[in-house]
């Protein structure tokens, strides 16, 4: 059997394909970035999954696409302790940016970005991904995400910037104290993800023109950063992959068009994708 897993920072899913290429199983775990989880907590929560257990011993190989494994020790963390768990697999580990290429490929170059948890981008053309920009985590980059949306949300709010009608229902949906959020971003193991949390109530409220504007300068502020300095931005497509990029399609498209840049397609869970691609042109 055959394991295909496409990991962010919050959650990874999992495909185990049979010896057919037939779907076998599907899972789902929490996301194993090791620039914010313990690698301690690897193997107790892959684990904790009975489908997964129960097929442990069958899965002869690995295809591992993660956040966070654009560097080689990151790599090696999730080669070592997912190999704790499936110790009859070959487990190739590459960053999400691959995946995301991959998921997104129909026969043509296009710049590939994920705008999720975090956001990236590459431009691929079918055999190579080209990064030309780094990503830097949620602290300095991540622009577009659903992290620094989060973190607009809650610094507009305790800096008293929300409008008053957002500000009451901020406070009352949340009951959010300094405390608990310098609690929540310096002293737990995953604060992109409790930052990114923050987008329910933005996504409840979209159509509010605060937040809109808000939003629609926060995609401004990624294609700025993470597409225009491509040479190819204004004649590829430019596909998209990620929840954000599917809950704010409409902003999303609206920032695109404003800079000239044509969107073409946006998926919001890349796994489906990412297993067909393999079927078709790795298996």
């Amino acid at each position: 059997m055959v394991a295909i897993v496409d990991s962010g920072s919050t959650k990874s899913d999992w495909i185990i394909l049979d010896e057919f290429k037939n779907v076998f199983l599907k899972a789902e775990t929490i996301g194993f970035n090791p620039n914010f989880i313990s690698k301690e907590l690897i193997v107790p929560e892959i684990e904790k999954n009975i489908s997964l257990n129960s097929v442990k011993n069958s899965i002869t190989k690995i295809y591992f696409y993660g956040s966070g494994c654009g560097v080689q020790q990151n790599c090696d963390i999730i080669i070592e302790e997912v190999g704790k768990v499936f110790t009859n697999a070959e487990i190739i580990v590459k960053e999400d940016l691959t995946a995301a290429a991959y998921a997104a490929y129909r026969g043509k170059p296009a710049i590939v970005c994920i705008l999720g948890t975090g956001s990236n981008s590459c431009y691929f053309d079918g055999q190579n991904i080209k990064i030309q920009l780094p990503s830097l985590g949620f602290l300095v980059g991540d622009e577009g995400s659903g992290s620094a949306i989060g973190k607009q949300l809650v610094r507009r709010f305790f800096m008293q910037k929300l409008p008053e009608d957002l500000s009451c229902e901020f406070e009352q949906t949340y009951k959010l104290t300094v405390d608990e959020v310098l609690k929540n971003m310096y002293h737990s193991t995953r604060p992109n993800a409790f930052l990114a949390d923050f987008n329910k109530f933005v996504v409840e409220r979209k159509g509010h023109p605060y937040l809109r504007k808000m939003v629609h300068d926060e995609m401004l502020n990624f294609f700025d950063y993470q597409v225009l300095p491509y040479k190819e931005s204004k004649d590829a497509e430019i596909n998209f992959i990620g929840s954000i990029a599917y809950y704010y399609e409409d902003v999303l498209r609206a920032a695109a068009a404003e800079l000239n840049l044509h969107v073409g397609q946006i998926v919001q869970k890349p796994i489906e994708s990412l297993v067909d691609y393999h079927i078709q042109y790795i298996l």
